[in-house]
């Protein structure tokens, strides 16, 4: 066991709240600094946390929550989609609260699950010991019917608030037990709705779309703030670690604010995969920034080290993730020796069964401040006969202003990266990613390259036995959510 783990097997293990919000994009915070967002409990919490900096995930959202659950890349889970049967996270794989089962916790689930909820997929078949969700996901917003633990109730409010009251009663339950809480919003995803009073702070501000997007990320910080209260009025704040992220890049709010970052939810550009992650433990953690490259992919074996889990040799060789614990508690000058980390994207989505065809589609990697990209279309003529990632890419390239999320600007934030070769920037300098630097960093390029072209050889068969170039059943779709 490492020595670390050894450690908190010791001590009291901490009680975990991980916060997944869906579709809000980094640049959606007034801490980072949105003209018209006012997130108070969200801000506050960024800064009374150990804030990642450098962090990414996927660029769509059941990638990135195959990848957090299981601390590989969602290609070894097969999932490469957010739609039937390559959303599903492959049940050979063992993910974070089987493993925490093991320390002794009481694991809770509440929300998007999107990782296919049909049976023995579904997360209470997955080592969650209780759960909550709107079955009809985020086509309901007020008054939904609610699913707890299989039993059905009707609620009343708005859809996040019972997600919340929920989350709060499931403390409760928990009773002396550590407990995992994985509390996963539909907002701001699409359709969208919100309460009256928050849409009409933005209303006449912006279309009424996006203002109805800002409402509903306002009403999640309401309810973060909410449940902090409860911590502390409940004294749960010191033995609770609470970490909030994103799952994407941005998406209806793209026009109004990025952060200054190129890129949508579902590109390869620099605002497509990066993601806020604040981590807060009073007792543990002090409030400080951390440079380093990190990724999504760190959560499992980080949440595992603090629960005082060893993880068993045939798990840990897959994993690509590392724990994040000497960059948590060194405050002073945090640093790891996974500085050299690759961490490789993919926007996927290519039509099922031509996965060989897409390995440079959309696709990047990333070390230091540096990513290494190729926004391209696949450039086969099969693929022309679907509606994919690549028809956006066409469509850009034949010189299309509009596209999913931006309206006049699809050449940028979609942009066409040069044909046939990958583009560097340096996104620490770049985040705009106006200056193409390959030509400079030729050794760079090829070194990159060559780890991404080696990552995508090994990885492929993999993603292909797990199911992530399968051809959807008849049926698939009534499943989705």
């Amino acid at each position: 066991m490492a020595a670390g783990s050894l450690l908190m097997a010791e001590e009291k293990k901490p009680n975990i709240i991980f916060i997944l919000t869906d579709d809000q994009g980094y640049g959606d915070l007034s801490i980072h600094g949105h003209p018209f967002l006012n997130t108070p409990h969200m801000d506050k919490l960024a800064m009374k946390s150990v804030r990642f900096d450098n962090f990414y995930v996927s660029p769509s959202c059941s990638p990135t929550r195959a990848a957090l659950m299981s601390g590989m890349h969602e290609f070894k889970c097969g999932v490469t989609h957010t739609i039937p049967p390559r959303q599903t996270l492959n049940k050979s794989v063992k993910i974070l609260p089987q493993m925490l089962k093991q320390a002794g916790y009481f694991s809770g689930f509440i929300g998007k699950w999107h990782l296919n909820f049909r049976g023995d997929y579904a997360p209470f078949k997955r080592g969650f010991d209780w759960y909550a969700r709107s079955p009809r996901g985020p086509l309901d917003h007020f008054d939904v019917v609610m699913e707890v633990n299989g039993k059905r109730k009707q609620t009343t409010g708005f859809r996040e608030d019972v997600y919340f009251d929920e989350a709060i009663q499931f403390t409760k339950e928990a009773g002396d037990q550590p407990f995992f809480l994985y509390l996963c919003t539909y907002s701001p995803h699409t359709p969208l709705d919100a309460p009256k009073e928050l849409f009409e702070r933005h209303k006449g501000k912006m279309s009424d779309k996006q203002a109805l997007y800002m409402a509903m990320i306002e009403n999640i910080d309401d309810n973060v703030g909410r449940l902090m209260a409860y911590l502390k009025d409940s004294g749960l704040d010191k033995d609770t670690m609470v970490i909030l992220m994103n799952d994407n890049g941005v998406t209806t709010g793209l026009d109004v604010y990025n952060g200054g970052m190129r890129g949508s939810k579902c590109t390869i550009w620099e605002g497509g995969s990066k993601a806020f992650a604040f981590w807060h433990w009073p007792e543990k953690f002090k409030q400080h920034s951390v440079s380093s490259l990190t990724s999504g992919l760190d959560v499992f074996p980080t949440l595992c080290d603090y629960a005082g889990v060893e993880i068993p040799a045939d798990i840990k060789s897959k994993i690509d993730g590392f724990s994040l614990r000497p960059l948590l508690e060194n405050a002073q000058k945090p640093s790891w020796e996974h500085e050299d980390r690759y961490v490789y994207h993919h926007v996927a989505r290519w039509p099922s069964g031509m996965a060989k065809d897409h390995k440079y589609a959309m696709a990047g990697v990333r070390q230091g401040n540096y990513l290494l990209l190729r926004s391209q279309d696949c450039g086969k003529e099969e693929c022309k006969k679907h509606a994919t990632q690549c028809t956006a890419m066409r469509e850009v390239a034949e010189g299309g202003t509009s596209g999913v999320y931006c309206n006049g600007n699809a050449q940028y934030h979609w942009g066409v990266s040069a044909p046939d070769r990958w583009s560097l920037y340096n996104v620490k300098e770049d985040k705009a990613c106006l200056y193409e630097i390959s030509k400079e960093n030729v050794d760079l390029v090829s070194k990159m390259g060559a780890a991404y072209d080696k990552w995508w050889d090994t990885t492929y068969p993999t993603m292909i036995e797990m199911g992530g170039d399968a051809a959807a059943d008849a049926d698939a779709e009534k499943f989705k959510w």
